[in-house]
């Protein structure tokens, strides 16, 4: 289907290329207008597969198993970071691009499940606190590489915090 959909996307445009560059003077508007439509309903058509795609019971539980599984890495990872023996300077920035980057791509890239699993206001809420916890991870790396390991330490705190509250978030509406 999605195939079809990019064929009529792209026969679309050539086409309308061609009506409009047949004369210089006037654009053939049937070929035109054909070549629009075919465009059009290209999109559509791939807009209605990617849904369909994003809604199948299979892409959802393989997408709650990554939410779960990736928000669980970071607030384990976070929490051994954050024991109040953490490394400090290119340690800690070793160890964030290390440990916690792949999890919070992870999570990233199965967010979008999560309207479909919990609805828009659990999606709201989840990714507020994901992304707050992630802003102070970015100050964390900045931080330490500026040299302030002690605004490190504190923005490493409260980004375990808001990765905590965004799993308990997700626990919550796993549950409900």
């Amino acid at each position: 289907m999605k195939k079809l959909a990019y064929l009529l996307l792209v026969t679309g445009f050539l086409l309308g290329a061609y009506a409009a560059s047949l004369d210089v003077e006037a654009v053939d508007w049937t070929i035109f207008i054909i070549a629009a439509v075919a465009a059009v309903a290209g999109v559509i058509i791939a807009k209605r597969a990617d849904s369909a795609m994003a809604r199948s019971s299979s892409v959802l539980e393989s997408n709650r198993n990554e939410l779960n599984e990736s928000i669980g890495n970071i607030v384990r990872d976070l929490g051994e970071m954050a024991d109040g023996d953490s490394p400090r300077g290119g340690a800690l920035r070793t160890l964030i691009d290390e440990k916690l980057r792949p999890d919070l791509r992870r999570f990233a890239e199965a967010r979008g499940s999560m309207v479909h699993l919990y609805g828009l206001q659990i999606y709201a809420d989840i990714m507020s606190e994901f992304a707050a916890g992630e802003r102070y991870i970015n100050r964390v790396w900045t931080s330490s590489a500026d040299g302030y390991d002690a605004e490190a330490e504190n923005y490493l705190l409260r980004a375990a915090g808001q990765f905590k509250d965004a799993q308990k978030q997700l626990a919550s509406a796993v549950a409900g």
